[in-house]
């Protein structure tokens, strides 16, 4: 094992002119960024095998590509599977103990003279608070530190590794031979468990740290805790599952039984006392092995919390439990930990040992570790539940309460963002302006998605209605909406080249978000002898289609460019009749662009095809159709926000 703190001014390695060969990213310095490592490292090894870049094993070439490794055998899997690892140690230690953005590296080295071809990569934080944790609680009585066991793993994985300092960085770097994947396990072994306990026992205590008496349950533990609970725990974004799930890893691996209290959101101004709102932790879990105790010993904890020191930390602190006359009474012994991430209180662990008069020392190490871990996906969770909830009260202030019902048409509208409710790129709306019974209708598509895509929308949307109020013609609110989103984006460059003028030209910002959408909008009136006239206009948009009651299906507008892109631009529009029983298919392109493989949903004229057997139906009957269609397009669930509008004249 070997550990670098040299002073260097140049890379760690030299770096291929091939950059294809090389990845980096940067990751924020909070509990999402080890999870957005892992998906980081497999994406980059995935593109470089795609590229040809990494060899394919021994066993899938002499069979000359026919018979191929099983799923997880593949040689390029297993290189993978320990490049996660290690990537999710350094950046765990890098968000807890530095907290600051990490920046992470990954790249192919040719193989030399001296070393075979290697995968490197390098993890760096900026202004470090300390350095990494690699000294545990105690040293060796020769007075060598013993390294912490995340680095252990590392250690055991990597050819090398090791810790350089710069002025104001510090990079973990480890080197991955390559040429060692070269051949695959042969069909039918268990690759995937091998590894499981390949890097449990990695992660177990040294065996001169374990207590005799004690050492098949320590073991057994250990097995299971740090080279998988931080999967497990990071890909929950609910912190009640979180804790039942701690829990259950807890016990009976390490524990009789376990608590944890999560604190509220406020915080608590001491570690034994309720928050600034008065608000007391809850208890979110209680775990027994004796399932029919578990009632009881949740009665008693929910009458007395421990009390902790008002101190920082997660270190462990002995608790007087269990008590005389209390469920678990007896020879035992209980300890709690403080779930913190990034220097806040988030709750409390607590986990007891029955037969024992005190928990050792290398299981309280072993729980520290695992607590802090849980405290990350705790924090995680709790971050994704309030994007979550700002997104969708903003999703409810973009899009409009109600639908307007049209005289004499007929509507049904379809909207389904692709994340979970979170404010994205699609908008749309139905409604009066003004006198004359005129109606107006819009669906858009703002580029990209998120916040950025929201702010547009906020933007849009209201616009349009002031124009088409103030009784502009349909071509002339597209060519006023045009104006607008131009000079915006104006501004917003404007404002970018002040920032950059004022920071002499250091830490510039990201330039401004295009401000593009993509905009089908028309108005109807209805006719005296019957039906609607419409009036439309589609600017980048997929263009709607018109179904007559015989089944035959025709393009109601011409294509014309997006809003937001040129000024010099006039946008026409199309005015036709809508007969009773003709129907209006409006979409964006989360229906025309649904992928299967290399196809799209509208390849072929797709769309038209399944329009045109929807002759009879109702509008909710051809939305419905539409929608299912778009569903069995392919195998997973749409990746884009779908939205679709049926207007069908009565």
């Amino acid at each position: 094992m070997q550990r670098d703190t040299g002073q260097r001014s140049t890379p760690l390695y030299p770096l291929r002119d091939d950059a294809r060969s090389i990845s980096r990213t940067s990751l924020p310095g909070n509990p999402l960024a080890p999870s957005a490592a892992r998906r980081f490292v497999r994406a980059a090894l995935a593109d470089w095998t795609n590229l040809g870049l990494l060899a394919t094993c021994a066993f899938c070439r002499g069979s000359g590509g026919t018979a191929g490794c099983p799923p997880g055998n593949h040689s390029t899997d297993r290189l993978a599977d320990d490049a996660v690892l290690i990537v999710n140690e350094l950046v765990t230690n890098a968000v807890v103990h530095a907290g600051t953005t990490v920046e992470l590296l990954c790249r192919l080295e040719e193989s030399a003279d001296s070393e075979p071809a290697a995968l490197v990569i390098e993890v760096s934080d900026h202004h470090p608070v300390r350095a990494v944790r690699n000294e545990p609680h105690d040293a060796d009585r020769s007075g060598t530190p013993e390294y912490g066991r995340g680095l252990h793993l590392v250690g055991a994985l990597a050819e090398r590794w090791g810790i350089t300092y710069h002025a104001a960085l510090k990079t973990v770097w480890a080197r991955l031979p390559v040429d060692g994947w070269d051949t695959c396990p042969l069909p039918g072994a268990e690759p995937a468990l091998q590894r499981g306990l390949r890097a449990a026992e990695i992660l177990a205590p040294a065996p001169r740290r374990t207590v005799r008496e004690d050492q098949d349950w320590v073991s057994r533990g250990a097995l299971s805790f740090l080279a998988e609970a931080s999967d497990l725990l990071a890909g929950q974004l609910d912190e009640d599952m979180v804790a039942a799930l701690a829990a259950q890893l807890l016990v009976p691996r390490l524990a009789d039984w376990c608590a944890i209290w999560l604190d509220g959101e406020s915080g608590r101004s001491g570690w034994g006392t309720s928050g600034a709102a008065g608000l007391a932790p809850r208890l979110a879990r209680v775990w027994h092995g004796d399932e029919s105790r578990m009632e009881k010993l949740r009665e008693a904890l929910e009458k007395e919390p421990p009390l902790l020191p008002d101190t920082p930390g997660n270190g462990p602190v002995p608790i007087p439990w269990p008590r005389d006359g209390e469920p678990g009474a007896g020879e035992g012994s209980a300890v709690a930990f403080r779930l913190v991430a990034g220097g806040r209180g988030l709750g409390t662990l607590l986990v007891a040992r029955q037969g024992l008069a005190r928990v050792p020392d290398e299981v309280t190490a072993l729980i520290e570790d695992f607590a802090r871990r849980v405290a990350l996906a705790i924090s995680a969770a709790r971050q994704y539940t309030r994007q979550a909830t700002i997104s969708k009260v903003l999703q409810r202030g973009l899009l409009p309460g109600k639908v307007g019902e049209i005289p004499g048409v007929d509507r049904f509208l379809v909207y389904e963002p692709s994340d979970d409710g979170v404010a994205g790129g699609d908008f749309y709306d139905i409604f009066p302006a003004g006198s004359g019974g005129r109606w107006c209708f819009m669906l858009g598509d703002v580029q990209g998605s998120g916040p950025e895509a929201a702010v547009v929308t906020g933007l849009a949307r209201p616009w349009l209605r002031l124009l088409a109020r103030e009784g502009y013609q349909v071509g002339e609110v597209l060519d006023r909406l045009n104006g607008l989103l131009l000079d915006d984006a104006m501004e917003a460059a404007e404002a970018a080249a002040l920032m950059v003028a004022a920071a002499g030209g250091q830490d510039v910002p990201e330039g401004p978000q295009a401000r593009f959408l993509s905009l089908l909008y028309g108005e109807l009136v209805r006719s005296p002898q019957g039906g609607v006239r419409c009036t439309l206009a589609s600017a980048g948009h997929p263009l709607p289609l018109l179904l007559r009651p015989d089944g035959r299906v025709l393009t109601a507008a011409h294509p014309q460019v997006l809003l937001g892109v040129i000024d010099d631009v006039a946008y026409q529009s199309q005015t036709f009749d809508l007969e009773p029983g003709d129907t209006l298919l409006c979409v964006t392109d989360g229906v025309t662009e649904r992928r299967s493989g290399p196809r799209m949903f509208d390849d072929s004229d797709g769309l038209e095809r399944v329009l045109a057997g929807c002759a009879g139906l109702t509008a909710q009957g051809v939305a419905e159709r539409i929608r299912q269609a778009v569903y069995e397009f392919g195998e997973t669930p749409p990746g884009d926000d779908l939205a679709l509008l049926v207007l069908q004249a009565q």
